[in-house]
């Protein structure tokens, strides 16, 4: 037996363009199941709205599988929602009570412009990456899987780090839209490996420079931490701070300012 449909208010963040003025909406979804993911009932009003010759609303969303972080947006004032550790295209409708009312609007930062509705842009995380989150040596063919040796903690650690998709909620749900967490988890997992020591300084300065063009400062809120729908820890916050201080020592020592 199914069951029983949903009756949901949906209050949206209505936006032409990044100029335009924007509001909220009101909009009646009848005939929801509480197996829908919040995706499918957006996509069930957008439908509605197409029926009705009214402009669908624009969200952002690609693998719906909580992998590639695209779907972020603010549900009732939460990055990605009431559920800890879930990307909105993994909460069902089944987290909320028959005749809720959710407000649904983007990630609010100054980094993140409106492209639309709920679409925002989050290139300004891309420039953090594009700033050393690679290694350039040319290492030729992989290797085989036991040529390095590595500890398994660091290596376990390493892989909680790369588990960042990129979304943005860290950003959103930060009081001083700090990028810390992204930044540090990035960082995180090719400092922790030894194919990433070569290049660890300048990678540290060169990211975490870039981050400050775009983001505010990290002021341990700690709210990053609990937005992050992969559940990152704030660890490796501390870890990028001791890094960052560990390579503007060793910049100095090499220009010999500092001796060693």
């Amino acid at each position: 037996m199914s069951a029983p449909k949903m009756h949901i208010k949906v209050t949206a963040w209505r936006q032409s363009g990044p100029d335009a003025p924007g509001a909220f909406k009101d909009y009646d979804v009848n005939d929801v199941s509480p197996d829908m993911s919040f995706l499918e009932m957006l996509d069930t009003l957008n439908e509605r709205l197409i029926e009705n010759n009214e402009e669908p609303i624009a969200f952002d969303h690609d693998c719906r599988e909580g992998i590639c972080g695209s779907c972020g947006m603010m549900i009732n004032g939460v990055p990605h929602g009431p559920e800890r550790g879930t990307a909105t295209c993994q909460l069902h409708m089944r987290k909320f009570n028959d005749n809720a009312h959710i407000t649904v609007e983007p990630f609010r930062a100054a980094a993140f412009t409106i492209n639309k509705d709920l679409s925002v842009d989050r290139s300004a995380l891309d420039r953090i990456v594009e700033a050393g989150g690679y290694i350039t040596a040319p290492t030729g063919s992989a290797p085989d899987a036991n040529l390095i040796p590595v500890p398994k903690a660091v290596s376990d650690t390493a892989m909680d780090a790369a588990q960042c998709i990129g979304c943005g909620a860290c950003v959103a749900a930060c009081p001083n839209s700090a990028a810390q967490l992204f930044t540090s988890a990035k960082l995180a997992h090719l400092n922790l490996l030894p194919q990433g020591q070569a290049e660890r300084w300048d990678r540290t300065i060169d990211m975490v420079e870039t981050m400050e063009m775009y983001f505010g400062s990290c002021t341990n809120f700690r709210e990053c931490e609990a937005a992050c729908p992969k559940e990152i820890s704030v660890d490796f916050i501390a870890m990028l701070n001791k890094d960052y201080v560990k390579s503007q020592l060793k910049q100095r020592r090499l220009a010999g300012q500092v001796f060693p």
